[in-house]
């Protein structure tokens, strides 16, 4: 689990050295708590986490491990601490040059490497025992102890190479996560952006013949506006991409969502909708963030509102305050969206219209995200749609 964490970046405080104090508490306990084969001999399991810690962590964290195991060693008394001091500080120089080669070899050479491993130093330990303390372990014994710990071993060597092999998979599910969604947003742009360039190079080349004045003008002026939409559709690209805001300033809510209402109202004219702001409280209420960023949003959401009700409707605006937040809705007698439309806003080259990008509302949620504000829609279909935006008060 703390593998998980590290690698999924769930908490990216932890570091490398909190995962190893796991081989160290498993190497302690199993010397704090060995068992008891017969009258002066016991065994444990302390050289599996003692090899693996060397293996995957390296040399330095190996002569940590070989320091500490002799420290306990000492401490432990009986007999056999000269045997320990022989062999422990060989075998980590061993390990520590395998250590250099071990994880770029196999997963399979791995497992073999360890279980064969064991049975040879256990071999070495018994030898040991037999002629510096002259204590003959029975051969069923010695036999025992091998197989026990060599399928420990393996247990062990298969979990943790399972565990490893899946935190990969996940690695790499993430990054093919993030080239998908840029492989949308570079569909969507390249594909509305080449839209009004074609229109203009499209009544540029008109320019060339012989034709009335008027109608050259309206040619360009069909040209720039649609160069305009290209320049607006790479600004909300950009709006939405850059994560670092240019400033904060004190908002006056009900101050912009006039100055929103006044632009969008030829559109609402256009469109035969009529806005109604009867529940907006004339209240000075102000949040904190970047003026035209949320100007920005609040055309988005007002402007979606309007398209969303072709054949005329209402769409109400409306302000409450709660003291320490307050809350935005935005009403429209619509078409209204599905469940799963609704939990699919603000994801890239995703739209409700006809013709869009879905750029807009990508923009409007990353807006409202970095005024440390939440934004929450309800929806029913053939009713209308409610887009509530709830902002912390800096001050009334």
């Amino acid at each position: 689990m703390f593998y998980l964490l590290k690698y999924t970046k769930q908490l990216e405080h932890l570091k490398d050295w909190i995962v190893m104090i796991f081989p160290v508490l498993s190497m302690v306990l199993c010397m704090a708590f060995p068992a008891h084969i017969y009258e002066g001999f016991v065994i444990d399991f302390r050289r599996i986490p003692f090899i693996l810690g060397i293996l995957y962590g390296g040399h330095r964290f190996g002569f940590f491990l070989m320091a500490l195991m002799l420290v306990i060693r000492s401490f432990s008394g009986g007999s056999g601490f000269h045997v320990a001091l022989i062999i422990y500080p060989l075998l980590t120089i061993l390990l520590s040059v395998l250590a250099k080669h071990y994880l770029q070899m196999a997963v399979k050479q791995r497992i073999l490497l360890n279980v064969v491993l064991i049975p040879l130093l256990e071999a070495i330990f018994f030898i040991m025992v037999t002629k510096l303390l002259n204590i003959n372990v029975p051969v069923y014994i010695q036999l025992s102890i091998v197989a026990i710990n060599m399928g420990a071993m393996l247990i062990v060597m298969i979990l943790w190479e399972s565990v490893r092999k899946i935190l990969d998979l996940l690695q790499a599910l993430v990054k093919a996560e993030k080239l998908e969604v840029v492989s949308h947003l570079a569909a969507s742009i390249s594909h509305e952006v080449r839209n009004p360039l074609t229109v203009s190079r499209g009544f540029m080349q008109l320019l060339h013949e012989d034709i009335p004045a008027n109608k050259r003008t309206d040619y360009l002026n069909i040209a720039v506006r649609e160069l305009d939409r290209a320049v607006e559709i790479i600004s909300d690209y950009l709006t939405y991409a850059k994560p670092e805001a240019k400033g904060s300033e004190q908002i006056d809510v009900y101050k912009e969502i006039h100055h929103a209402v006044k632009v969008i109202t030829p559109l609402a004219n256009m469109n035969t909708v009529q806005i109604d702001l009867q529940k907006l409280n004339h209240e000075n209420v102000y949040v904190l963030g970047e003026r035209k960023l949320f100007e920005q949003c609040l055309m988005n959401i007002f402007k979606n509102g309007v398209e969303a009700m072709p054949h005329g409707g209402t769409l109400e605006i409306s302000l409450v305050y709660y003291y320490s937040t307050i809350q935005i809705n935005i009403r429209d007698t619509g078409e209204g969206m599905t469940e799963k439309q609704i939990q699919r806003l603000g994801e890239p080259y995703f739209t409700t219209k006809e013709k869009g990008t879905g750029l807009g509302m990508m923009v409007s949620f990353n807006i409202i995200n970095r005024m440390n504000g939440k934004m929450s829609v309800s929806s029913e279909q053939g009713k209308g749609t409610c887009f509530s935006i709830e902002l912390p008060v800096v001050y009334k």
